[in-house]
């Protein structure tokens, strides 16, 4: 059975769930029944084969209007609770994009109103339908690398400047007295941390004890663009991760398993794993993936188990927490990056080395010795 939805948010990042919807259209799986945005899309914005979608502003007559099963929320961070909760109220079922939400207080009321409404929620970390997770699992728990001794992050990335000028909410923390926490580990690079804090299995709220954060900032924005967290866990070992959106030579970010044996190293925007240890030459597989709209559909007509449902991002929620309830991040030295004219980003040497660093050590950028690095020790939230 096609089942109808509405996307909400067809610009920006939107369009790749316009491009997706259309996938799943041409399959059967599901039909666009209408687009919710704050100016229409001309025709020339719509792909080809989508037909003619109403088009409204008002999620909630959207909904009414079109009789959709299905919401997919693709809009500003600090509307994704209120706007599944309109949806929720109306027994529609969502795709909700990560983060969920700037705040645990308002992924708490999201959750909790979805869970009583009653219907499915899949928060959009697309890496956690990954084939490669499981396999990675069992590798672990096959003691394949012998013991874990904790699991790193690294993404180093490049955004222009312009990408903090794309949206009035880009690189914020809060806006009009609202959170939004637009940070290099709460939304670019939020995969990185919420799949390493998976491959742990540490994807619920308690299984977080105490997050570190060390927040810095080349470009002038309020958020980070550069930092690193340690999370420590009730499963009892580390996760680290570091970020930047200032590489000198961005390159795909990659999740790593530390073992006494041996180490994973989970390229997850790829589904590519190397696998090495001792007395072993390195093997390398490539995986599938299972998109997370047609595992929600799925969900839905035949009981498919949701693989990223609220409650199993909530420890990334305390991650994201501990990071709204730290400082403002701190302005990098005069001196600590420059900027490369030719495409109008900043750059801060050396930072490439400490991110792998910090994945491969599970330490962070003040005890790596970074010149530009806080002078005192880094922040620590404690989980309730």
């Amino acid at each position: 059975m096609t089942v109808p939805l509405v996307l909400a948010g067809a610009r920006g990042h939107g369009r790749w769930h316009l491009d997706n919807i259309r996938r799943l259209q041409d399959k059967g799986v599901v039909r666009l029944a209408g687009i919710c945005e704050l100016t229409p899309l001309t025709a020339a914005e719509l792909p080809d084969g989508l037909g003619t979608p109403e088009q409204s502003a008002d999620l909630g007559a959207l909904l009414d209007a079109t009789g959709a099963r299905v919401a997919v929320i693709c809009t500003p961070i600090p509307t994704h609770t209120d706007l599944a909760l309109t949806a929720a109220a109306r027994g529609v079922h969502l795709l909700l994009e990560k983060p969920p939400a700037p705040s645990y207080a308002e992924f708490r009321r999201m959750a909790d109103g979805v869970a009583a409404a009653g219907v499915a929620c899949q928060i959009g970390f697309q890496s956690l339908g990954s084939h490669a997770l499981p396999a990675i699992r069992t590798l672990m728990a096959e003691g394949t690398i012998g013991e874990v001794v904790g699991i790193g992050g690294a993404g180093a990335w490049a955004r222009a400047e312009a990408y903090y000028r794309r949206a009035p909410w880009a690189g914020r923390r809060r806006l009009n007295g609202v959170d939004v926490i637009d940070g290099a580990l709460t939304n670019p690079l939020a995969h990185a941390v919420a799949t390493a804090l998976a491959l742990g299995g540490s994807t619920r709220a308690e299984d977080v004890t105490e997050v570190e954060t060390e927040l810095l900032r080349a470009n002038d924005i309020e958020s980070d663009d550069t930092s690193c967290v340690r999370v420590s866990t009730a499963q009892g070992h580390p996760v680290t991760v570091a970020a930047t959106l200032c590489a000198e030579e961005p390159d795909e970010p990659y999740v790593v398993v530390h073992g006494s044996r041996g180490r994973i190293t989970f390229w997850y925007r790829q589904d590519r794993v190397l696998l090495q240890r001792a007395d072993h030459g390195p093997e390398e597989h490539e995986y599938g993936r299972t998109d997370l709209l047609e595992n929600l559909v799925a969900h839905l007509t035949d009981g498919t188990r949701l693989l990223a449902a609220p409650e199993e991002t909530g420890a990334f929620m305390k991650v994201v927490e501990a990071i709204r309830l730290a400082p403002d991040p701190t302005p990098l030295p005069a001196g600590s990056w420059h900027l490369l004219p030719d495409e109008q980003r900043r750059v801060v040497p050396g930072v490439d080395a400490l991110v792998a660093a910090a994945a491969d050590t599970l330490a962070l950028y003040s005890e790596l010795g970074a010149p530009w690095a806080l002078p005192s020790a880094p922040r620590k939230e404690v989980s309730t």
